[in-house]
């Protein structure tokens, strides 16, 4: 058993050596024709149509599911089908970057001369420069490799690999090219974590109305106490005679009422709540209400209009919830 694990590891180690130097091989063929693959797809007016079959399918998918999702419309057809109907999904505006590593696959052939006559630019992905597919391409990247990783040099591997990573060259030098943000990205990706970070606000998530908890500074401490209690924030927001947020009331407070020996039954809350408190405005993102919290070691905050004025509340479990955590 022990001589079967170290074989296993030794071989894993083999396959991750194949294909780490497939990719390298990739660094010096970043030239010309790369940059000119780049500017086809930066110019398309319609779409990055992705085909390819088998393995190199699957890849293609992937690389147009990473352009789609980083500012380049973009979409996968599967040569099979595409010559039983689907080429109608590619149009005069789009741009086709086929994958083969043979540059021979019969399916993705069979639809070449339907992409020249409507004059759409072909992109070729391939491993062997002298194939029709680089040949009748406009732009041939070669993502050639000395070897697969398969010890009978036949499935798909570091081919893969290698066409996978082309792929995200592609995608991310055109990301750059079109200035593509972490907003963008957001907007992407809005079930993300990252698309909740950026795009959810303060008052998406905030409890306003009747779920705030509020007393007036004048209150028993035991009216708080009890409007902490039933609105669940571990806090209540404080008021003067007029309506003007004065401050807040919070466990913490609670816990140094007790501390400082405070008779919890005739104290005020004006008397032992903290003045001013922690405010955010209702129209910055969640991400900064997280950070400020992180950075004041609190829990909860009181959030605010741009005049100041009371608008809602929202602890770290509503951040939670909401995936900003």
């Amino acid at each position: 058993m022990v001589n079967d694990s170290e074989r296993m590891i030794e071989l894993g180690r083999e396959v991750v050596d194949i294909e780490r130097n497939a990719v390298a091989a990739l660094h010096e063929r970043i030239g010309e024709a790369f940059a000119h693959a780049c500017v086809l797809m930066m110019n398309c007016e319609g779409r990055v149509v992705v085909t390819g079959m088998g393995k190199s399918g699957h890849i293609g998918s992937k690389i147009a599911a990473t352009l789609a999702s980083t500012g380049t419309p973009a979409f996968f057809v599967h040569p099979g089908e595409a010559s039983h109907g689907d080429l109608g999904m590619i149009t005069p505006g789009d741009v086709v970057l086929a994958l083969s590593n043979s540059g021979e696959t019969g399916e993705v052939l069979t639809i070449l001369p339907l992409l020249k006559r409507m004059g759409v630019p072909l992109i070729a992905l391939t491993g062997n420069a002298g194939s029709t597919l680089a040949r009748e391409a406009e732009v041939h990247l070669d993502v050639g490799v000395e070897k697969e990783a398969c010890p009978l040099d036949l499935a798909p591997t570091a081919s893969t690999t290698a066409a996978l990573v082309m792929g995200d060259a592609l995608a991310i030098a055109l990301l750059q090219a079109r200035g593509f943000t972490h907003e963008d990205f957001a907007l992407s990706h809005p079930g993300g974590s990252l698309g909740k970070r950026l795009l959810l606000r303060v008052s998406d998530l905030m409890h306003e109305g009747e779920r705030l908890p509020v007393v007036r500074e004048s209150d028993p401490l035991r009216e708080a106490l009890l409007e902490m209690t039933a609105k669940g924030l571990g806090m209540t927001a404080i008021l003067d005679a007029s309506d003007t947020l004065i401050g807040v009331f919070t466990d913490g407070d609670l816990r140094r009422c007790f501390d400082a020996r405070h008779d919890l039954h005739d104290a005020r809350v004006g008397d032992v709540m903290t003045r001013g408190g922690v405010r955010i405005q209702a129209d910055r993102l969640a991400a900064e209400a997280l950070k400020l919290m992180q950075d004041r070691q609190i829990n909860a905050l009181l959030v605010v209009d741009s005049e100041d004025r009371l608008v809602g509340a929202l602890n770290m479990h509503d951040l939670l919830r909401a995936g900003v955590v």
